[in-house]
């Protein structure tokens, strides 16, 4: 059974790959994702951690694990790795100086896992794009933009460029609606309309309590907002969307009109 276990598999020169080695190689691994499994079932059952907050420390010890790991799997299988380093030096020193990007991907993936500015399930703004993000990894982070489209974004983009997290303390935010009307408009009873329409508008917070604001004199109108909280900060378009409709038709029954802008043009003859 020994002499099975000393065959050679292959003979590269300057080491030798044997059946025992393979084996401690795959028993080795086999190890390591089993750690890996407990560390992550172990993580997750903890209930006085948010869900983000698991997985970034999950994925910094399971980035930790596996580059250890890979370290002494190449030692199983009977690589020198100061022989290995001391010989490719000035290519390691080359591809680094290529790989500057790469290498600020992965430091800035690790300063986002630790630090927890942006988690997992945080709606971000950056580079004018309000997208949700689905999932960080070490050099990549991937969103999903409000157009159900995913993008893998550089982790240094979310780091060197300035961003929005509209989620970042809590999960409810602050929108606005604005409407004009026509300067022959009740004011009082404007007013009364728009904070009915966002009382009665599904997805928006009851506390803190949504009011209405007399925000300017237009050139053409008397402008108004609704300020409202919601939760649903990914989708609050689709909200506001509903909120003007309902806008809109009780200015209709209530003979309220939305003016145009209208420009006077005088001809001199």
């Amino acid at each position: 059974m020994k002499e099975i276990f000393n065959n050679i598999l292959a003979d590269l020169g300057y080491f030798e790959i044997k059946i025992e080695t393979v084996l401690t190689f795959l028993g080795f691994s086999i190890a390591v994702f089993i750690v890996l499994y407990l560390i992550k079932k172990g993580i997750y059952k903890t209930t006085n951690i948010d869900l983000a907050k698991k997985y970034s420390i999950y994925s910094l010890i399971k980035y930790f694990i596996l580059v250890f790991s890979f370290v002494i799997g190449l030692q199983i299988l009977g690589f020198n790795l100061s022989v290995l380093m001391a010989g490719s030096a000035a290519l390691l020193v080359g591809i680094g100086l290529g790989l500057q990007n790469l290498f600020s991907d992965f430091v800035s993936g690790i300063i986002i896992l630790v630090d927890s500015t942006v988690k997992v399930d945080d709606i971000i703004e950056i580079n004018g794009m309000v997208c949700q993000v689905q999932e960080i990894n070490i050099r990549t982070t991937t969103v999903l933009t409000r157009d159900d489209k995913y993008i893998i974004l550089p982790n240094s983009d979310l780091t060197r460029n300035q961003l929005i997290n509209w989620t970042h303390s809590t999960i409810t935010s602050r929108f606005e609606v604005s409407v004009g009307v026509d300067y022959s408009s009740d004011v009082k009873l404007v007013m009364k309309i728009l904070k009915e329409a966002v009382d009665k508008q599904k997805g928006v917070l009851k506390k803190p309590s949504p009011f209405v604001r007399f925000t300017d004199f237009g050139d053409s109108s008397l402008n108004f907002s609704i300020i409202f909280w919601s939760e649903e900060v990914f989708r609050v378009e689709n909200i506001k969307s509903e909120m003007r409709i309902r806008i809109f038709e009780l200015f209709n029954s209530n003979n309220i009109t939305i003016p145009f802008p209208q420009r006077v043009v005088h001809i001199n003859k």
